[in-house]
């Protein structure tokens, strides 16, 4: 298990520092194969804010800087409530909603309707406050994240960099609470936990070198691709 979280945290930290998502969607269902998913969820917060503090820190000049107040504050209030939430509710029916938003992403993204999507100022705040409060019940907020930000039309470096930042706010919110009520179950795994946070760090300063190589369409249909698979896989899990 520890060799197979390290692939796995590789692969996703590398993922992640491409589209700006991907470290909770890979390693939650890798560690769930050895601990409760509750539990998965929650420790894999703690690699999932190691590569994303990596990430923030190399590539912090790019941060679109409006997106981030609006969006990413309202991503921080919904993480904060679902994780409150995760404490009392059981996520599995949200994953079957969950993947059929990305599905839709995904497809509205190949098909061209997103880039004629602009958000409203009022429609950024929803679409935050939604990701961070799924992002705390499921373990996956960077997926339908990335979908909302999609229609801020923004060039892939300053995407990945505000998809970033948003994520630390979100973690920052979300971390302390799964910390308080899950510490004893996530110190019981401690090698499990540090071994995906060594896959994240190695994944995630490989990734960043390909971001800039990228031109802007091939990037947003690698997203929209990553979404698609997201999505079928979290509707599959979830409807079981």
């Amino acid at each position: 298990m520890i060799f197979a979280l390290v692939v796995a945290g590789l692969l996703a930290g590398g993922l992640a520092a491409v589209t700006g998502f991907g470290i909770g969607s890979v390693l939650t269902p890798v560690l769930a194969a050895a601990a409760p998913t509750k539990i998965a969820v929650a420790a894999i917060a703690i690699p999932h804010f190691v590569g994303t503090l990596q990430r923030f820190w190399r590539l912090r000049r790019q941060v679109d800087r409006q997106v981030l107040l609006g969006f990413g504050i309202a991503s921080a209030i919904g993480g904060l409530a679902g994780a409150l939430a995760h404490t009392r509710v059981s996520s599995r029916g949200l994953g079957l909603v969950f993947g059929a938003l990305l599905i839709i992403a995904g497809i509205s993204e190949l098909t061209g309707w997103m880039r004629r999507v602009h958000w409203a100022r009022g429609a950024a705040w929803a679409a935050g406050a939604l990701s961070g409060a799924l992002g705390g019940l499921v373990g996956n907020q960077g997926g339908i994240r990335s979908a909302a930000m999609l229609g801020f039309q923004v060039p892939p470096a300053a995407f990945v960099a505000t998809a970033t930042a948003i994520g630390l706010f979100v973690d920052a919110a979300r971390l302390p609470v799964y910390l308080a009520t899950e510490h004893r179950e996530i110190a019981a795994r401690w090698p499990l936990v540090l071994a995906a946070t060594i896959g994240v760090v190695l994944g995630t300063a490989i990734g960043t070198r390909v971001l800039g190589r990228l031109p802007q369409r091939a990037f947003r249909h690698v997203v929209a691709v990553v979404l698609l698979a997201l999505g079928v896989y979290m509707a599959a899990v979830g409807g079981r």
